[in-house]
């Protein structure tokens, strides 16, 4: 294979910004665009990051990560779980970075652009199962077969969600067989380059992205889906961070979009203040339920003494934040010079975590569990996932760590021995297994990649969470209006614009506190 460099694409272009995609290369979503993959990619993976910084407020927040802070009103169905149009932006915020991946895979099956535009082709592929399962994962039934056909197809149908499932890990497969098929040809290749925000061009490590993603795949649709294969590429799963990080720089729109949204904007004015940690999830590390003063501190302001709250009471007697974020532990509370620190906001210049490796091991830790996969030592990837977490936290913007994660990750196993949450020998049956494994999942996912902890919540019904209970045993609002036994919802409902333009193919009769993807108990 020859290979030849775009390194023409200048990164720091195309940065995202914490709520908008503001270099959106389809104005019209109905007309292909005519740029090409070098220029698209980048902008694609850039509005990622923001595609996702909205799921992961979804996820925190009805997931039991993060709470109303007092001093604050009119949180309505945020806290009653009466759903109306909460979370739909998420919709038409995914589809729109799909239709970003669709134009490269379009541009890359033109004749003649194959193999050249392979690696393209397949990363492209790739990010749109990660997408369209971000999709199904929320909504349950979505478009997929006809979708992304812009003028050709307005109202296309509705898939059903096992069907998705699988057809994304038949998509996944073929782009695998496309990255092997570039590294094979004697034809030239073009490198991604510096259009590769995310792995650098490492193409390795997209085989391993990809086979991840078909594993969560398959672990949540266990049971539910039949694959039509289900054997992964050689090169395994995920062992690294992928982050995202075209540039980001304090800067206007330049900014890691999760530091904008909660940590400081780029003039130093504080993010989004009305929210604050849940009183369960401060359980894991200050000894109630688990005792973790290592990740503790990485991730909180003033730990032990952070304020909290539970979903739902909104008192002014909640202690508010000071000065910036809790989820932001360091003591400069400058907005216009913070940054550089441990946890899951950094700094402004932090990339952006789509999975971090702790994800990935924890997958392969209940894939072995389950018997989705042959081999692998379900404790062994169970401790490393928690290794893992403590390395990711502790890691500073540039990925230089602060501190001594793996001292830090042992003296959790010491301190928490007796626990069957954390000695994974304790846990002897099937069932302590996967709670064990989700329970830390949960911990390392927090305000990460809060959407994947509250799906595997949905999923499997840990941690769990007593109903009724009090702050440190359920997240469930307290003044929840949902009927079931744990008191919380079950998904976010379709935007109304699906309802106006889509409405002979949209499925009905769906409830936020009934309705349940087909994946969930």
């Amino acid at each position: 294979m020859k290979k030849i460099f775009a390194s023409f694409i200048v990164a720091t272009a195309v940065l995202g910004t914490s709520c908008s995609k503001q270099l959106d290369i389809n104005d019209n979503p109905n007309q292909a665009t005519t740029a090409t993959a070098e220029l698209v990619l980048p902008q694609a993976l850039t509005n990622t990051a923001s595609v996702l910084n909205g799921y992961n407020t979804m996820g925190a927040q009805i997931g039991g990560y993060s709470a109303n802070a007092g001093g604050y009103g009119g949180f309505g169905a945020n806290i009653t779980y009466l759903f109306t149009t909460e979370y739909t932006n998420l919709w038409p915020a995914t589809y729109d970075n799909l239709n970003d991946y669709q134009a490269i895979i379009n541009y890359t099956k033109k004749e003649g652009q194959l193999p050249l535009y392979s690696n393209f082709n397949a990363a492209a592929n790739i990010m749109k199962a990660f997408e369209f399962q971000l999709l199904v994962d929320a909504n349950n039934d979505v478009p997929y077969s006809e979708a992304l056909q812009g003028a050709n197809i307005l109202t296309p149908k509705y898939d059903l969600g096992p069907a998705v499932y699988d057809s994304l890990a038949i998509l996944l497969d073929a782009a695998i067989a496309t990255i092997h098929e570039g590294m094979s040809t004697t034809e030239t290749v073009l490198d991604l380059g510096k259009s590769d925000v995310m792995f650098g061009g490492d193409m390795n490590k997209w085989l391993q992205l990809a086979n991840t993603i078909k594993l969560r795949l398959m672990v949540r649709g266990n049971g539910k889906v039949t694959f039509t294969n289900t054997s992964f590429d050689p090169a395994g799963f995920l062992e690294t961070d992928a982050l995202i990080n075209p540039g980001y720089v304090r800067d206007a729109n330049k900014q890691n979009p999760k530091w904008s949204n909660w940590a400081f904007d780029y003039t130093g004015t504080p993010g989004n203040k009305a929210w604050i940690p849940t009183t369960f999830i401060m359980g894991m590390y200050d000894g109630h339920t688990l005792a973790d003063t290592g990740r503790g501190k990485a991730i909180y302001y003033l730990f032990p003494n952070t304020g909290t709250n539970r979903l739902g009471h909104e008192g002014d007697d909640i202690q508010k934040s000071p000065g910036g974020s809790f989820w932001y532990p360091s003591d400069n509370r400058d907005g216009k010079s913070s940054g550089n620190t441990t946890g899951v906001l950094k700094g402004p210049d932090a990339g952006f975590p789509v999975m971090i490796a702790a994800e990935s091991y924890f997958l392969q830790a209940e894939a072995v569990v389950r018997g989705i996969l042959s081999s692998g030592d379900a404790k062994e990837l169970f401790q490393k996932g928690v290794k893992a977490s403590f390395n990711y936290l502790y890691q500073l913007p540039n990925k230089s760590i602060s501190g001594n994660p793996d001292a830090d990750a042992n003296k959790y196993f010491t301190d928490n021995y007796s626990s069957p949450l954390v000695n994974f020998d304790f846990a002897t049956t099937t069932e302590q297994k996967i709670e064990a494994i989700i329970t830390q999942k949960y911990i390392a996912l927090n305000f990460v990649n809060s959407q994947e902890a509250w799906n595997d919540y949905r999923r499997t019904q840990y941690p769990t969470i007593k109903t009724p209970g009090d702050d440190y045993t359920t997240f469930a609002s307290i003044v929840s209006e949902s009927p079931r036994p744990d008191k919380l919802p079950t998904r976010i409902l379709y935007p109304t614009s699906e309802g106006s333009y889509n409405g002979a193919n949209m499925p009905t009769g769906i409830t936020p506190t009934a309705s349940l993807i087909f994946w969930a108990q």
